[in-house]
């Protein structure tokens, strides 16, 4: 390891060498924006041609200068900038990307957004300040942590040069906070929102400040900056779900089956298979082989459940920068940003089986979908159901801490060198409880009309009695992830004059990234005694679920999970009397599952030339980027106690070159070619199971696993864009785009039969369908971005100021699909979409800035998408589909002095919600195979910011 990191340093200290040629020190421009785009872009602009100048401020302002930063950059990108300090107008750094053209944000779960996606690809390296962040033992940073208050700008990097970081096929989103030297002098801000959700009936505060100055001393000028937010949000999310389809004989089984109407056939009559791409068939009539008897078959659900979550989360964060530069040629700024997330999340989750085994009743009162062989609604008798009352407790700690020096060496020369520290921790404990009864009956519509699943009991008071509930399962889980790294970073730049070649880029990475997980498991199964023996303190109810959209139980019981995750030891000794191995807190430990070290280092050369074509500037940037990365992996199995240990070692070379050619001074043409990687994820190659039991009596239990030999997916990326710059502060431009993808990760889902029941598993099943990841396909994502910003200059009066930004994004992709049988045998070949891409979305925002009056309506919309496959354990098609998205937000900002300004907002006006189906191929669609609903909450937000300086 040492050997190979000497060479690389010795080879680019020679290059350094060459680039900073002996000469007098010149003037250094300290306070460019640009500037700290040195560590991590490696994205030099070509000269800019003189453009007609506009002086705005606001709202107009910070689209603007989100513009420029496009129009200068040499790479194709997106930028986001705040009209001042604290002023970047969203909750979170995704949130204020969700307007940026190719950008897709979804999972807008627990009140927020929380995941992005570039062109619809999630592989998005996260850098800060241009360095590469991350949580935990991830690989990427949870964006949504970053509080937007902090926030001077961010990038959007869709493609890459040889300086950038090679990972991160999607694009690289890099987040500047500010630094002390980017002011002239003393500063203090602040800013506070009380927001109000709706859906939680809760205001929350959010909370942000700056002070910072700067001193010109006899030692040079000397800045000081510090920074911090604090935001809560106490939230409501309610969800309705129909559970996965399986299948039963219908009213009149044929003699000879040996089954009774209506009756579930289970997999192990070997009459279906669960896990088919496009489950069992269902034409109406449709047959299968039952015990030598050809079948006809219903699908019906197996269940439906209701979780209602309440929450409350807390981010604190805190930025520092210390800023010195001793003369006109040098420059060094310490930075240190520690980040907080905590959770606490209370689940009340209603839960019936809608397919028991007991009597069919009567009048079992079947209705069937139109021409299929699909149950709409039922009533089943004699139905089993529980409540669980859920608690999880999470924190995370992220630290970076930071040394950047810069130094021009010459006219044309300069380094910068960057050594960073980071380290983040994620702690997590579960504990829960159910409860659980037969129903005498069941009554439930699959799809009433909205969507939206219904369900009903014979007697719904009974949700709400103590004495009609047994004490049941008992779960007690935790677990903890962690991440450290040591990071140094060098680069060289040597300019030249009265040359083809611009400058000349060189520079080195070394990076030793460590990251571990441990886990603790253990459950206990029915203790028999009634739910009324236990104090009201553990009893929770909830009121008015789902706010009435949906013909289900407005109200049930469930242990109070939050007392009893405080007096766990009190109920781990009560569960002692049906599991007497169970665990109290002083005899607890976590077993670390994986260990892993990954020593990476990488070395590039960058060039930048200028051309003269038909009397038009053609610049290219070109260059190569060496990684060799090696990984040590230590993995031990829970179930044996079985530790193995492993090593990896991948080298890659990628090269990268854009040409931009300005055809005039307001129409540029960029196309791009490089290639970039997605590593594993840390816990996809740890190779041990976790297992789950048979929870819903299908006959066989769950589990998931890695894969150590896993190796980088691989992408080769082409774009080609169009910018005309038609009016000062206006554009349209247009991007084509195609990533040509190896090595793509896809589950591979075997039968694994123990011999005795692993983890005391309290479903006694010793059948597991177990499920690990594969470097087993490939495919195509292509598509085309158009993209515009238009501010009249012409407007009279009050009109002046208005304008208008939008995009839409058209998307193609295509993998292969590997198929397995049981033993994990490939099969046969199916095709499908890319997890995440929307075929088409867009985006519009109106906004007007005038007299000190800010307003911005943005508007966002994508189309439907597959997110997921499920675990392969029923007879319905395996993807899980989100249905399409909307989000129509509102800002308006008002400056009531230079200093003072008021906001105002309001997110998610069209109450939107969040729902999903299953479909593969042309089998599938959210009437008939409808999943799960969720509500998205309105929030509304009054605030007061200030400046002063």
């Amino acid at each position: 390891m040492a050997s190979k990191l000497t060479i690389l340093c010795s080879a680019s200290l020679f290059a350094l060498a060459t680039v900073a040629a002996p000469a007098a020190a010149q003037t250094m421009a300290q306070d460019a924006p640009q500037e700290q785009d040195a560590l991590g872009a490696g994205d030099q602009a070509p000269p800019r041609e003189q453009a007609d100048e506009i002086v705005v401020t606001g709202v107009r302002a910070a689209i603007i200068g989100g513009l420029e930063n496009k129009r200068e950059a040499t790479q194709i990108i997106e930028s986001v900038v705040a009209e001042d300090i604290g002023k970047l107008p969203d909750n979170n750094v995704i949130e204020a990307l969700q307007r940026v053209t190719g950008v897709q944000v979804t999972n807008r779960a627990r009140g927020e957004a929380s995941a992005i996606l570039i062109r619809g690809l999630p592989d998005v390296v996260t850098t800060m300040n241009g360095r590469n962040i991350f949580t935990a033992s991830g690989r990427s940073f949870a964006l949504a942590d970053i509080p937007a208050n902090l926030v001077s700008r961010i990038d959007v990097y869709k493609t890459r040069a040889a300086s950038q970081i090679e990972t991160g096929i999607a694009g690289q989103i890099d987040v500047f906070t500010r630094r002390p030297l980017d002011f002239d002098g003393f500063v203090v801000s602040g800013a506070g929102r009380a927001i109000y959700n709706e859906q939680a009936d809760s205001w929350n505060p959010n909370v942000s400040g700056l002070v910072s100055n700067r001193w010109d001393t006899g030692a040079g000028d000397i800045g000081v900056l510090v920074s911090g937010s604090y935001s809560k949000t106490d939230y409501r999310e309610m969800s309705v779900i129909a559970g996965a389809m399986v299948p039963f004989v219908t009213e009149n089984p044929p003699a000879g089956t040996g089954f009774t109407p209506l009756q579930r056939v289970f997999p192990e009559t070997g009459a279906w298979e669960p896990g088919l791409d496009r489950g069992l068939p269902t034409e109406a009539g449709s047959t299968f082989i039952l015990n030598g008897v050809e079948t006809p078959y219903y699908l019906g659900r197996d269940a439906l459940f209701a979780p209602d979550v309440h929450g409350t989360r807390e981010r604190a964060a805190v930025s520092a920068a210390l800023q010195w530069a001793p003369n006109a040629s040098s420059q060094y700024t310490f930075e240190f940003f520690w980040n907080r997330y905590d959770e606490e999340l209370q689940n009340s989750l209603l839960f019936t089986f809608v397919d028991w085994w007991g009597s069919v009743g009567p009048n079992p009162q079947v209705e069937l979908f139109e021409g299929t062989n699909i149950i709409k609604s039922r009533t089943v008798d004699d139905v089993f159901g529980f409540n669980s009352g859920d608690f999880t407790k999470s924190r995370t700690d992220s630290f970076v801490y930071a040394l950047n020096g810069k130094w021009e060496v010459g006219d044309l020369g300069g380094i910068t060198a960057d050594l960073s520290y980071q380290t983040s921790e994620f702690n997590t404990s579960f504990i829960a409880n159910r409860i659980e009864r037969v129903w005498d009956s069941v009554t439930y519509d699959t799809n009433p009309g909205n969507g939206i699943p219904s369900f009903n009991f014979n007697d719904n008071s009974l949700l709400t009695d103590p004495s009609a509930w047994t004490l049941a399962q008992f779960y007690d889980n935790a677990n903890r992830s962690e991440g450290e790294a040591f990071t140094l970073h060098v680069d060289g730049v040597r300019e030249f004059e009265n040359s083809v070649f611009r400058s000349v880029k060189v520079g080195i990475r070394y990076d030793d990234r460590k990251a571990a997980d441990s886990v603790r498991t253990q459950d206990a199964g029915v203790l028999g005694q009634p739910f009324s023996t236990l104090g009201d303190e553990y009893i929770f109810q909830g009121t008015d679920f789902f706010d009435g959209r949906a013909n289900v139980p407005s109200t049930w019981i469930t242990p109070r999970g939050r007392t009893i995750y405080e007096n766990a030891d009190e109920f781990r000794q009560l569960y002692r009397a049906v599991q007497p191995n169970l665990l109290l807190s002083d005899q607890m430990s976590l077993t670390r599952v994986f260990d892993i070290n990954e020593v990476s280092m990488a070395a590039y050369i960058q060039a930048d030339t200028e051309f003269s074509v038909f009397g038009r500037p053609l610049y290219v940037q070109a260059g190569v980027r060496y990684v060799d990365v090696d990984t040590d992996l230590t993995f031990t199995d829970r179930v044996s106690g079985t530790v193995t240990s492993t090593s990896q070692v991948t080298s890659d070379f990628l090269p990268s070159a854009t040409v931009r050619y300005d055809i005039t001074d307001r129409l540029r043409l960029r196309f791009n070619y490089g290639e970039t990687l997605r590593r594993p994820s840390f816990p996809d190659l740890n190779p041990y199971f976790q297992l789950t039991g048979d929870l819903t009596g299908i006959g066989r239990g769950s589990g998931t696993g890695g894969n150590a030999d896993l190796q980088p997916t691989t992408s080769k990326n082409y774009d080609l864009a169009l910018e005309w710059y038609f009016a000062p502060a206006s554009v349209i431009y247009t991007t084509l785009f195609r990533r040509e993808i190896e090595g793509l990760v896809v589950p591979i889902t075997s039968v694994i039969e123990y011999a005795t029941p692993p983890l005391n598993d309290t479903a006694n099943t010793t059948r597991f369908a177990i499920t690990r990841p594969a470097n087993a396909s490939n495919g195509t994502l292509e598509g085309i971005e158009v993209g515009f910003t238009y501010f009249p200059t012409y407007l009279p009066g009050i009109l002046d100021g208005l304008g208008v930004q939008g995009s839409l994004t058209v998307l193609d992709s295509n993998q292969n699909i590997p198929q397995y049988d049981n033993a994990g045998n490939v099969i046969a070949q199916d095709e499908s979409p890319f997890f995440g891409v929307s075929d088409f979305s867009y985006n519009v925002t109106l906004a007007y800035d005038n007299g000190g009056l800010g307003l911005r309506l943005s508007y966002v919309w994508r189309d439907e998408f597959l997110s997921s496959n499920e675990n392969r354990l029923f007879a319905n098609p395996i993807g899980f589909w989100r249905t399409p998205e909307e989000s129509l937000d509102f800002q308006l900002t008002y400056a009531v002095t230079d200093s003072i300004g008021i906001t105002f907002d309001a997110v998610n006006l069209t109450e939107d919600v969040q729902q999903q189906y299953y479909r593969f191929g042309d089998v599938g669609n959210p009437e008939m195979f409808n999943t799960g609903t969720t509500i998205l909450p309105r929030t509304f937000a009054i605030g007061a910011r200030f400046t002063f300086d």
